[in-house]
């Protein structure tokens, strides 16, 4: 018996759960701290990188700056740990990081044997190929033989090696940790083809010598769902964060602008009304003011601004919105309602 107990509380203490009292909960530890600490990307542009003035900009980013918003009214209290793709998960897990935004893949394993928690997907995306003009291919298809550079610890890597397996395919592996490592030795000849997210693959294209050199291919070989995590055992914090996106969604959705936002408190419509914390308590009911939502959009707009700003059609990458259209227009988005 007393092993059953000691087992139950060690178990109790590894999810974050004091034996005996209360524990501080991460967003008591942010509130305290002053700062939300999110990890990022080391560099990828569009999602998460350091623009010419030394700013940390991006998609993912964004993110960052939301949910600092949301817990202070203030987008810049965020540290900022560039992560690479085998570094990620280790610093959510130690708790180096209490929120990791930075084009990460949900998956099964990742919830299960990771112990972390998604909070949403910000991304609908999909692995592809990227290779030179020259080589005459227009198909993934056409691709057995190659030499592929692709980045250690990443789905990419498992998804490279199903889709040649299943095709029936042959090809040379060139691993490397770092994605500016995999983007360097793929520009200057190492391998013949560069596999990656496909919208990994546009930001990529864009610090090659010579980006018009360079197709992306047309096959998307696997489903690459992206969004922040958390770890698990802490739903409140998981809530700051899942509901700082569902929130920027339905902002949208509703069509609550960073220029409108103010102007909008005042719309009769309720649905309008309870996410700008009119009416109710449901921020205060998760541990933040009740217009957290108006602070969020003032801060970084809503999903669709986000989307547009960095990786859509007001960026160099010019992604179409395709599957990241809100449900009403045809895409994925789809937030749960604030009620």
């Amino acid at each position: 018996m007393k092993l059953k107990l000691l087992t139950a509380a060690l178990c109790l203490s590894v999810m974050g759960v004091a034996v005996g009292g209360a524990s501080a909960t991460t967003l008591d530890d942010t509130k305290a701290r002053g700062t939300v600490r999110c990890g990022v990307n080391t560099g990828l542009p569009g999602f998460g990188y350091q623009n010419d003035q030394g700013e940390w900009a991006g998609l993912d980013v964004d993110y960052c700056k939301a949910i600092a918003a949301a817990v202070f009214n203030d987008a810049s209290k965020v540290v900022y740990s560039p992560l690479s793709a085998v570094q990620r998960f280790p610093a959510l897990q130690n708790s180096e990081v209490d929120v990791l935004s930075r084009n990460t893949t949900w998956t099964m394993s990742r919830d299960t044997a990771l112990g972390l928690t998604f909070a949403g997907v910000n991304f609908y995306d999909g692995q592809g190929f990227m290779v030179k003009k020259a080589l005459g291919v227009n198909s993934a298809l056409q691709l057995s033989g190659a030499t592929v550079c692709v980045q250690s610890g990443t789905t990419t890597e498992l998804n490279l090696a199903d889709y040649f397996a299943s095709n029936n395919m042959q090809y040379n592996p060139v691993v490397i940790e770092a994605q500016s490592d995999v983007n360097s030795a793929y520009d200057s000849g190492r391998c013949d083809v560069l596999t990656t997210d496909q919208s990994g693959l546009y930001a990529s294209r864009l610090e090659l010598a010579t980006p018009d050199d360079h197709i992306v291919l047309p096959e998307l070989i696997s489903k690459e769902p992206l969004g922040p995590a958390v770890r698990q055992g802490d739903d409140q914090w998981f809530n700051v964060v899942k509901w700082t996106h569902f929130a920027l969604l339905n902002a949208e959705e509703l069509g609550v602008t960073q220029a409108n936002v103010e102007q909008m408190k005042q719309s009769p419509n309720p649905e309008i009304r309870r996410l700008l914390g009119v009416e109710g308590t449901f921020g205060a009911d998760a541990g933040m003011s009740a217009d957290f939502v108006v602070n969020v959009v003032k801060a970084v707009g809503n999903y669709g601004e986000i989307f547009e700003r960095n990786v859509g059609q007001g960026s160099q990458l010019k992604i179409a919105r395709g599957q990241n259209a809100l449900w009403s227009k045809g895409g994925l988005q789809y937030a749960p309602p604030i009620r």
